[in-house]
């Protein structure tokens, strides 16, 4: 039973990662899971420089999912260099590090910077804002996507995923312009923008007004998603978004997914990824499935 995929020309043992800014680097993570098992850890958005994210509160639970207003915390390149880099070495899993900055100039410099190290994949992330276009992110506006691509892809040595965002009028215009700048790869979905209002309070629930939305709530909007990119193009799709079962993993793949980011699912069940490569194994062998890749795809 093969449960291995090529995902941008890297062979991962199976099609479970995690996903970004939900599992660390895996330190915290590691007494509950075999990182082992996985077929690899993205990490927390990464920056040239340290950031000090947004004011609290910053999580907020909802009906299926959460709010989340992290706005990207992080302690710096250097300091994922020296310390979690180091820790991912010793595991037998893949190492997908997610790059955020504010300007095309902080996305090279850190790609630049991670080229000779020993990371497998890069993952963009363009929901970051623009600050010298006011603010808005790169990932709503596809002149910008594919601009950054490009300069991403050329000082990039690893195989670079472009991470999409949900909140923009048509997801498959936004993975074109990522797949004509270059990207070896789309992920998608981030999260979706919600507001939560403390009725007791009379206020917001986070300081930030609005926040991602993620979990289980957005799932059937990411399963659409994912279907749509697959069918306009032809680079692998990392699928993501309310991820919390084997099942839910295998619809991913079957939209089209190659393969999928587990999340906020690890805030509720520490053990989920692993339960899910599990799960997964198991679904394979209950349906006489010999090849994971027979199921990338398979609804049209």
């Amino acid at each position: 039973m093969n449960t291995s995929v090529n995902f941008a020309g890297i062979t991962l043992k199976n099609p479970v990662l995690t996903a970004s800014g939900t599992f660390g680097s895996g330190m915290e993570y590691s007494e509950f899971v075999d990182l082992n098992r996985l077929g690899g850890v993205v990490t927390k958005g990464v920056a040239v420089t340290p950031w000090e994210g947004n004011p609290t509160p910053r999580v907020a639970e909802t009906t299926g999912g959460m709010l989340n207003a992290i706005g990207l915390q992080n302690p710096g390149l250097d300091v994922f260099l020296s310390r979690d880099l180091p820790f991912l070495a010793k595991y037998d899993t893949k190492v997908v590090v997610n790059v955020c900055g504010h300007s095309k100039e902080e996305y090279v410099e850190a790609v630049a910077r991670l080229a000779d190290t020993n990371v497998d994949l890069l993952e963009i992330n363009i929901s970051c804002p623009n600050v010298r276009e006011g603010g808005i992110a790169f990932g709503t506006n596809a002149s910008k996507i594919f601009e950054i691509t490009k300069a991403v892809k050329s000082a990039a040595k690893q195989p670079i995923i472009m991470k999409l965002s949900p909140n923009v009028t048509d997801i498959t215009e936004m993975a074109l312009a990522a797949q004509d700048g270059g990207a070896d790869a789309v992920s998608l979905i981030n999260t979706i923008t919600g507001m939560k209002i403390d009725i007791n309070r009379r206020t917001f629930a986070l300081a930030n007004k609005t926040g991602g939305l993620s979990g289980p709530a957005i799932k059937p909007v990411a399963v659409r998603m994912v279907y749509q990119v697959a069918q306009k193009v032809s680079v692998p799709i990392l699928g993501m978004g309310g991820i919390a079962c084997a099942e839910d993993a295998i619809e991913f793949l079957m939209a089209g997914a190659t393969a999928v980011s587990v999340g906020t699912a690890n805030f509720h069940n520490p053990r989920v990824t692993e339960e899910i490569v599990a799960g997964i194994e198991a679904y394979m062998m209950r349906n006489h499935v010999e090849d994971i890749n027979e199921l990338i795809g398979c609804v049209r």
